[in-house]
């Protein structure tokens, strides 16, 4: 019967989807995080209810067989109408969600590295630390290397050259780095946006 199929499919999808939360929240309770990175624990708190939700579904239908729980004050006819609920259509949607918040668990092994607590909701402090490394060691180092070619000092204005190159490979291998050894780079994977707007002179 529909009812069976729905009642396990609910079921897997609360316990998935609590295994995501949990996953997620863990790491950002470990790292003291739930409260600043609010990505992070929306996520998991969307994970949650959902789970919960999902489950409240498969507890209904079997209230029919759950004696101590009518003691409780909870009504057979509430499991009688959720069972009836469930058509080839609802079953349909709630396998697949199954499928999917199973799928999303698998994919957690492959990108570990990359789908830790604060690493798959990168908060806005790891940016700004980005963007200044960035600012300190390829902006600056272009700029003084442009005010000592304008000053004709050419052998100083290509060292600085030489020294902002070096800090600029150094950057995008420490960007590049942990997802490279992860999962391996293809053709096209690090394709431009946008064309390059400089001309060579």
């Amino acid at each position: 019967m529909w009812w069976i199929v729905g009642t396990c499919a609910n079921l897997v999808i609360a316990l998935a989807y609590l295994a995501i939360a949990a996953a997620i929240v863990v790491p950002l309770a470990r790292e003291r995080q739930v409260r600043s990175n609010r990505l992070g624990a929306a996520t998991a708190a969307i994970f949650l209810t959902c789970a919960v939700h999902h489950g409240g579904h498969s507890v209904r239908a079997l209230l029919p067989f759950l004696h101590s729980w009518q003691t409780l004050g909870f009504s057979v006819s509430t499991g009688i109408y959720t069972r009836l609920a469930w058509d080839a259509q609802a079953v349909v949607w709630d396998l697949l969600t199954a499928g999917v918040g199973l799928y999303y668990l698998s994919l957690r092994r492959t990108y570990a590295p990359l789908m830790r607590g604060a690493k798959l909701f990168e908060d806005m402090r790891e940016r700004q630390r980005q963007a200044l490394e960035i600012n300190d060691n390829i902006v600056q180092g272009l700029a003084a290397a442009q005010m000592a070619l304008a000053l004709g000092e050419v052998a100083q204005s290509e060292a600085a050259l030489t020294e902002t190159l070096g800090a600029a490979r150094r950057i995008i291998t420490d960007l590049l780095g942990d997802v490279e050894t992860q999962t391996a780079l293809t053709p096209g994977d690090l394709r431009r946006v946008a064309p390059s707007t400089l001309t060579a002179s």
